[in-house]
C-alpha cells in the first residue's frame, strides 16, 4: 500500500515538473473564458496588446502598435533561432531587442512615466491645435509657420511638408526615448560581477552611444533638408513625395553605391512609396469609419450599428496588415543600404 501511494506522489510530482516546462504553459493562452483570439505568439506582447485596448488608443495608434508589435514578434522569434544555433554570443541582438521593446512601451505612453506627447484616445477630437503650436518644438514650429505663410506651395504642396515635419518630429520623440534607455542601461551596467562581464557590458553600451550618435546625424540632416525645402519649395525633379522614402534615397546616394545599385534601389523604392501612400489610405480611411461609428452609436440603430462595426473592423484589420508590410519593407530596405554601403566603404 505505501509503496502504491509513493509512486502516485512520485508521478503526480513528475507531472508538474513537465507542465512547468511544457509547450502549453510557454506559449500564450487566451485571455478570459470567451476564448478571444490569441494576437501574438509570445506571451509578453499580448499582455502588452491587451493593455492597449483597455488604454482606448485611437483606431491609428491602435494599428501602428499591432504593426510595431508584429515586428517586434518577427524578430524576436528570428533571434530564438540564432540563438539556438549558437550564434548572438555577446547578446548584442538580444540587448537590441529590449531596447526595441522599451522603444514601443515608451511610444505609446506604456512604459509607466508621463509622457510630453500624449497620444490620441478614441475620443474624437472637439478642437484643433493652436497656430503656431503644431509641432511642439520652437524650430519646426518657426520653420513651419514661415513656409506655410510663404505663398511657395499650394495646398496639396503644404499636406506634403507637413508629413514631412510631422516625421521630424516623430524621429525627436524616438531618439529622446532611445537616449533615455541608453542612460537607464548605463546606470545598470555599472553593477558589474566580473571582467569578463564588464567587456560585454561595455561593447553593449558602445553600439548603443554608436546608434545615438547616428540617429543624430540623420536628425540634423533632416532638419537640413526640411529647412531647405521651406525657403526653396518643392522642385519639379524631386524623385519622391513621402518624406521615409526621400530620407532612404538620401542616405542610399550618402551610402557610396555604384550607378546600377542606386538605379536598382531607385526602382525599389518607387514600390515602397506606392506601399507607404497605400498605407496611409488606410489609417486615413479608419478615422473616417471610426467616426461614422461613433455617430451611429449615438443613434442607437443597431442593424446600422452592425453593419458599420463590420465595416470597421475589415478596415481596420487591412490598416494593420499594411501596416506590418510597410514597416517590414522599410527594415529590408534600411539593412539593404546599410550593408551595401558598409562593402563599398570597405573595398
Amino acid at each position: 500500500m505505501k509503496l502504491q501511494c509513493f509512486i502516485v506522489v512520485l508521478c503526480v510530482g513528475l507531472g508538474v515538473m513537465a507542465g512547468k516546462y511544457s509547450k502549453e504553459l510557454n506559449e500564450p493562452k487566451p485571455s478570459g473564458g470567451d476564448e478571444k483570439t490569441v494576437e501574438f505568439r509570445i506571451s509578453k506582447l499580448n499582455q502588452v496588446w491587451e493593455k492597449a485596448l483597455r488604454m482606448q488608443l485611437s483606431p491609428v495608434h491602435q494599428a501602428e502598435l499591432h504593426s510595431d508589435l508584429k515586428i517586434q514578434e518577427k524578430d524576436e522569434l528570428q533571434w530564438k533561432k540564432m540563438k539556438v544555433e549558437g550564434l548572438d554570443e555577446n547578446g548584442e541582438k538580444e540587448a537590441q531587442l529590449r531596447r526595441n521593446f522599451i522603444v514601443i512601451l515608451a511610444k505609446y505612453g506604456m512604459d509607466g512615466k508621463r509622457d510630453t506627447r500624449p497620444l490620441e484616445s478614441n475620443n474624437l477630437k472637439d478642437h484643433d491645435n493652436k497656430d503656431g503650436d503644431v509641432f511642439d518644438d520652437p524650430r519646426l514650429d518657426k520653420l513651419w509657420n514661415k513656409a506655410k505663410t510663404s505663398g511657395k506651395f499650394s495646398n496639396e504642396e503644404l499636406l506634403s511638408l507637413k508629413r514631412e515635419f510631422q516625421h521630424h518630429k516623430d524621429k525627436i520623440h524616438e531618439y529622446n526615448i532611445l537616449m533615455d534607455t541608453v542612460s537607464r542601461t548605463e546606470e545598470v551596467h555599472k553593477n558589474v560581477i566580473s571582467p569578463l562581464e564588464s567587456d560585454t557590458k561595455e561593447h553593449v553600451v558602445y553600439k548603443k552611444h554608436t546608434e545615438l550618435k547616428q540617429k543624430m546625424r540623420d536628425l540634423n540632416q533632416g532638419f537640413e533638408r526640411l529647412r531647405k525645402l521651406s525657403h526653396e519649395g518643392f522642385t519639379e525633379d524631386s524623385e519622391f513625395r513621402e518624406p521615409r522614402v526621400m530620407e532612404l534615397w538620401e542616405a542610399a546616394k550618402r551610402a557610396n553605391l555604384s550607378k546600377d545599385e542606386l538605379d536598382s534601389l531607385k526602382e525599389e523604392l518607387r514600390h515602397f512609396e506606392t506601399k507607404v501612400e497605400k498605407h496611409s489610405h488606410y489609417q486615413e480611411q479608419l478615422e473616417l469609419s471610426h467616426q461614422k461609428l461613433r455617430h451611429v452609436e449615438a443613434l442607437g440603430d443597431k442593424e446600422h450599428i452592425k453593419r458599420n462595426q463590420e465595416k470597421y473592423n475589415t478596415i481596420s484589420e487591412k490598416t494593420r496588415e499594411m501596416g506590418y508590410k510597410m514597416k517590414k519593407h522599410l527594415q529590408d530596405l534600411t539593412n539593404k543600404i546599410s550593408r551595401q554601403g558598409l562593402v563599398h566603404n570597405e573595398l
